[in-house]
């Protein structure tokens, strides 16, 4: 366990999380759940996530899984690494309304800045910088659970589907970006197809899908 001072001088204490897997949320339809777990400790952390961000977090965990074209926290990683930055550590520093608000540590010519994320973000970037993630021991308090053996086993099987899921999602988006011949494509599935792009942050194959549905309009 770490320890951070405030503004106050009150001793914060951090508690340190590793990812213990992602899970489909029962809460919301088409979400995930990455939980987090204490490393000493039998505390998790359920976050909930979007599938995309799941995907960005699962494959920064299946080091054998490569998109074809970098996902963004890739393209950040590249940058940084570029200009010698490097994140030091991820912390989930407040809790508002079910929202879950983190923090990079980042550092550069051994100069320090705090810059805000997203928790997913924060995640997926932790991962790929191999920093640790620290949250601080009342929110823990307030939004950790307890899971027996068996919850825990079941989180096993579910990761296991939740990344077939994932990688569903991958071969799609492989499919999109190999395929460049529109023509046996009808507008509702370019239409499909420019969404997923423009979520997955490919737009140049989103303008092309674009001008394909514009060409497609105009005749």
């Amino acid at each position: 366990m770490a320890f951070l001072f405030n503004k106050n001088n009150k001793t914060l204490s951090l508690v340190r999380l590793d990812i213990k897997g992602i899970s489909y949320s029962q809460t919301q339809s088409g979400a995930y759940a990455l939980i987090l777990k204490e490393i000493k400790g039998k505390r998790t952390l359920p976050i909930i996530i979007g599938a995309f961000e799941a995907q960005a977090i699962a494959i920064a965990l299946e080091k054998e899984i490569k998109p074809p074209r970098p996902l963004i926290h890739d393209l950040f990683k590249t940058f940084a690494d570029r200009f010698h930055i490097i994140v030091k550590q991820v912390i989930i520093h407040k809790l508002v309304d079910g929202v879950f608000y983190s923090s990079l540590i980042c550092e550069q010519d051994k100069i320090e800045q705090i810059i805000d994320s997203r928790t997913s973000d924060a995640v997926a970037l932790a991962v790929r910088f191999n920093a640790p993630i620290f949250t601080y021991e009342n929110i823990l308090e307030k939004a950790g659970v307890y899971l027996d053996p068996k919850e825990e086993q079941h989180i096993g099987k579910i990761h296991e589907e939740a990344d077939d899921e994932i990688d569903d999602l991958i071969s799609e988006i492989e499919e999109i970006v190999k395929g460049s011949d529109f023509e046996n494509l009808s507008l509702d599935e370019l239409n499909q197809k420019l969404n997923l792009a423009v979520e997955n942050e490919d737009y140049e194959l989103a303008a092309k899908l674009r001008d394909e549905i514009e060409k497609r309009k105009k005749s």
